[in-house]
Order: C-alpha cells, then sequence, then structure tokens
C-alpha cells in the first residue's frame, strides 16, 4: 500500500504520517527515510523536532537526501516513511550533486524501491501552492516541479490523505486513518 499524506506547514502531516505507518507496521520494523540536509539552524532544529516525534516509536533511520535512484533499501521493514518530497525535490535541482533535470526518474526511482522492499509505503509531501503569491522564474519553476511530483505520487498511491488544521480529509481511497 502507497499512502501519500499533504497539507500545508504546521498542519499536522508528519505526525498524521508517523501514525499511519505505526499502524500499517502493526509492532513490525519501521524506517524512516530522511531527505532534509541538515544545513542551517532551522534545518537543525526541524531534525531534532522530528525526531523527538518519532522517537520511542521503532523507526530506524536512513538519511538519503538526493539521488533517490541510488538508495538502497535495507531488507526486513514493513513499511517506510518518506519525509519529505519538498526536501527531496530542492536537494535534486539545486544541490550540486544532485539528478538536476533528472529529478522526476530519481524520486520516482526512491519511491520504487522503497515500494519493492516494503509492503506499505508511506510519503510526506508539502501543498505550498494556495498562497497567491508571485515568486522569481527559479521559484516558480521549482513550484510547479512539486506539483508535478506531487500528481505523479497521487496516482500511484491506494491513498491520499491531506491533512487541514490536523484533521485528516480523504482525497483518494478509503482507509480508516483518522
Amino acid at each position: 500500500m502507497l499512502v501519500l499524506v499533504t497539507g500545508g506547514a504546521a498542519s499536522g502531516k508528519s505526525a498524521r504520517a508517523e501514525d499511519i505507518a505505526c499502524r500499517l507496521a502493526d509492532g513490525k520494523p519501521m524506517l524512516y527515510v530522511a531527505a532534509m540536509e541538515p544545513s542551517g539552524e532551522e534545518a537543525q532544529r526541524r531534525i531534532a523536532r522530528h525526531r523527538a516525534l518519532r522517537a520511542g516509536k521503532g523507526f530506524d533511520t536512513l538519511e538519503h537526501a538526493k539521488r533517490f535512484d541510488r538508495m538502497r533499501v535495507p531488507a526486513g521493514y514493513e513499511a517506510a516513511l518518506f519525509e519529505c518530497m519538498s526536501n527531496a525535490l530542492a536537494n535534486e535541482l539545486f544541490s550540486p550533486d544532485g539528478a538536476g533535470e533528472n529529478w522526476k526518474d530519481s524520486i520516482l526511482s526512491g519511491v520504487d524501491a522503497l515500494a519493492a522492499a516494503c509492503p506499505h509505503v508511506v510519503v510526506v509531501t508539502n501543498e505550498v501552492f494556495s498562497d497567491g503569491c508571485t515568486y522569481d522564474a527559479g521559484t516558480m519553476a521549482y513550484l510547479c516541479a512539486l506539483g508535478q511530483l506531487n500528481q505523479l505520487l497521487a496516482q500511484r498511491a491506494d491513498v491520499v490523505i491531506e491533512s487541514v488544521c490536523g484533521i485528516p480529509v480523504m482525497r483518494k481511497g478509503s482507509a480508516d486513518f483518522e
């Protein structure tokens, strides 16, 4: 099963995704794929917050920030949580050693590798399109790519859930993840 969890900043999507992964794993081993590069104070704070959120839940962490087409998924996990697509895409597009224009193939290859190795995969992404602002061309290109990636993931997903103010809104499929 592939579950896509989306939502705006601080919408509760990470906690929701962790809960879903824990339910799907049902006490069996879980893998957390961390896509954020630990650069800067803000990134360090976010990483620390996410580590605290999943502490004691039984996740093993695989830190893999880019070139997901080269990601080697260890065997033996019932569920994997991939967080998050906005970071993965930014790393692929803007890091000198990222996949660049091949971002789509790289990220989808990583999701496919997780799906091949784990019966249950939960992917977290962001909804960053409704602020009504106009940005520079580079930012707009990134936002368009993230929108395209989200659409591709939603097409592949069995379940799509949007977290709105901490409330799960089922967008595709049906499951009891409330």
